[in-house]
């Protein structure tokens, strides 16, 4: 079995001192350990009516489309500022550190559409619950919230509780 937490290098003052950066850039570079990444964040949603993945910019777009083929699902991005060419929805946020927005097309999801949301890092949780108020924006289902990487000493999962389970396949429980 492959220890894909192995594969994960922590850069420590990265963007900024006193954050230690989880650089999963190996494990991608591994096909075995990117195969296994991929299956162990889409197997507790195989047979659950996924309609669609919904990854947000950038990194969710790496996990997000394998994901959506393993599951037979579509993929919606969650993009940044100015990056979508029609109307949109969009939110701002916090970051663990700074703040930002994103924005999906106002017209990405159908009403009661079965989606599950996917990222690769979840820290405070923020861009995660933007990325599910825009879903709610959008009138579709969240069936399922799903990262590669946890920092959970962080606690953003209790952002995302009213959203749904979360499922995350590396829990990092300190800095």
């Amino acid at each position: 079995m492959i220890d894909l937490r192995s594969l994960i290098r922590e850069v420590e003052d990265f963007p900024k001192p006193g954050i230690s950066y989880k650089d999963f850039t190996p494990l991608l570079a591994n096909p075995g350990a990117l195969a296994l990444a991929v299956e162990l964040m889409a197997n507790p949603y195989r047979g659950t009516g996924i309609d669609l993945v919904i990854g947000a910019e950038s990194r969710g777009f790496i996990f997000g489309t394998a994901i959506a083929q393993a599951l037979s699902a579509g993929f919606v991005p969650i993009r940044k500022p100015g990056k979508l060419p029609r109307s949109v929805h969009g939110v701002d946020y916090a970051l663990e550190y700074g703040s930002d927005r994103l924005e999906i097309h106002s017209d990405a999801l159908g009403k009661g559409q079965r989606v599950l949301l996917v990222d690769d890092l979840m820290a405070t949780g923020g861009t995660m619950q933007a990325s599910c108020m825009l879903t709610g924006m959008c009138g579709a289902e969240i069936a399922g919230i799903a990262v590669l990487i946890e920092l959970s000493f962080l606690n953003g999962r209790d952002r995302l509780r009213e959203y749904g389970e979360l499922h995350s396949v590396i829990k990092y429980d300190g800095k």
